[in-house]
């Protein structure tokens, strides 16, 4: 069973941290949510998100993915993290998964993961970053083991593809059926 680390940080987007959280497990995939200080989670719109650990603890295992939820203020978070930084490199590093939506892929494109790389995100939030292709009409983009998307809006498609790299087309599929989303709703786009 393949196993994904989605950090938490306040400020971040609930939207998108609970559908990646919600469709991964609903796909059998082994998600851990971890918080940076052990403190609940108020996210971007209030709610209130309780991490199954926190991040030092869950660094002591071995993960194939790692995703990052949006929201401005939990991304700056995000990349100030020495430790998620750090994660994120030795994910890269060993060829595996990294995958940010929305304000997230600054954090990638902080910790170096985006350079000569398609990516997409929110509207201005790569901008500023030079090496980056941007490919801002598309909902999703995989580029090797880099996975980002847009925003709120593009969570659900994010998921999905997610779990189809990660489980299969049949899964993500089966999936995507299970919540009455139109057959073949998925929109994604990769160099990979």
């Amino acid at each position: 069973m393949s196993s994904v680390l989605v950090p938490l940080a306040t400020g971040c987007e609930e939207l998108e941290a609970v559908t990646v959280i919600d469709l991964l497990r609903r796909a059998g995939i082994d998600v851990v949510t971890a918080s940076l200080d052990g403190e609940p989670v108020r996210a971007s719109r209030g709610v209130t998100l309780v991490a199954d650990t926190l991040l030092d603890e869950a660094l002591r295992r071995d993960f194939d993915m790692v995703v990052l939820p949006g929201g401005a203020e939990g991304a700056r978070r995000l990349g100030e993290d020495d430790r998620v930084t750090e994660l994120l490199r030795k994910l890269a590093d060993s060829e595996r998964f990294t995958a940010a939506i929305c304000a997230g892929p600054k954090v990638l494109a902080g910790a170096g993961l985006l350079e000569g790389r398609q990516a997409t995100a929110f509207p201005g939030a790569l901008d500023d970053v030079p090496g980056v292709e941007l490919r801002g009409g598309e909902p999703v983009v995989v580029d090797a083991s880099v996975v980002t998307s847009r925003g709120p809006g593009t969570a659900m498609d994010f998921a999905l593809r997610l779990i189809e790299l990660l489980a299969g087309e049949a899964q993500a599929a089966e999936v995507e059926q299970q919540l009455q989303r139109p057959s073949g709703h998925r929109q994604y786009n990769g160099a990979a």
